[in-house]
Formats: structure tokens, sequence, C-alpha cells
């Protein structure tokens, strides 16, 4: 890597931490290429980010973040997973975690807070901001759903009470 291309991964990366809304450092080490790809794959999948940043350009980059907290968490084969939505990163990084031992949540950041590897587990937990907007469509819709149903009911009854007496008149 030359001079302008590290220069460019600082920028990118101080972009990044800038914007988002959670990062998650772990460590990798022992991990094959395909299960790699496959995480990164499941974190787009959820509207995240995995990526593989040297340790160094990172801590320059994290100079006057949000997130400067993570910056002792970078030693050694780390990579980060970040999202805008606070609950995407963490998810996929626990439940990958839980399928390979190799893979190790050392902590991360959320704003200015720092976050242990509990904290990240916890948070991993919680339903992502579209759940919580679905909960929220669905009980605002509630009420207006059985309202609707309440005026309809009586006119319903009235028909079916109607077509009985027709039928029995008939036969």
């Amino acid at each position: 890597m030359d001079r302008a291309e590290k220069q460019e991964a600082v920028a990118a990366l101080r972009e990044v931490f800038s914007k988002t809304g959670v990062v998650v450092v772990a460590h990798y080490s022992g991990l094959t290429v395909a299960q790699l790809q496959s995480l990164r794959k499941q974190a787009r999948n959820a509207g995240a980010t995995v990526q593989v940043a040297k340790n160094r350009l990172a801590k320059i980059a994290l100079d006057g973040a949000d997130v400067a907290s993570i910056a002792p968490l970078l030693k050694g084969p780390t990579l980060i997973a970040y999202s805008d939505d606070p609950v995407a990163a963490p998810k996929v990084a626990v439940a990958f975690a839980k399928d390979h031992n190799k893979f190790v949540i050392l902590g991360g950041a959320m704003g200015k807070t720092a976050l242990n590897p509990d904290s990240v587990k916890s948070l991993a937990t919680m339903p992502s901001l579209d759940e919580l907007r679905g909960k929220l469509v669905g009980l605002i819709q509630a009420p207006a759903t059985k309202i609707a149903q309440l005026s309809t009911a009586p006119a319903a009854k009235l028909a079916r009470v109607f077509g009985a007496y027709a039928k029995r008149d008939a036969a």
C-alpha cells in the first residue's frame, strides 16, 4: 500500500466511523476465507457491513470520532462490523460467533458509548428498527380495524337474520 492508498483508506474509514450507528470489533483469527465471505453475506443481508482494516489506519481514522473508544480493541487480526441500524451489526456478529468459536467479539461502540462483549450480545437481542416500526404501525392500525369491524358487524348480522327468514319462508 502506498501513501495515497493509505490516505484514501483512512478517509473512507473516517467517513464510516462518523456516519454509522454502531461498530463491533472482533478477532477473526483461524477463520477460512469461505467463512469470512459467509459472514460478509449475512451482514449484507441484514443491512450491515463487515470490513477487515489495518489496525494502524483504523486508529488514525478514529481520531476525533464518536466511536474512538474502540481504539484499544484494535490489536491483532481484527475486523469491524458496522451498520446505521444500532442492532443489525451486533445481531450478525453474535449469530456468527455462536456458530464459529474462532470468531471472538471484543467489544464495540454505539455513538460515544463503549460496549463490552456482553453489551454487544444484549444489544443483539433487541428488535431491529424495522421490526419496531412494524410493531408500531400494527399498534396504530389495530384500533381503526376494530372500529371498522364493529361498525360493519350489526349490518352483517342483520343481513344474516333476513337471509335466514327468507330461506325459512321459501321452504
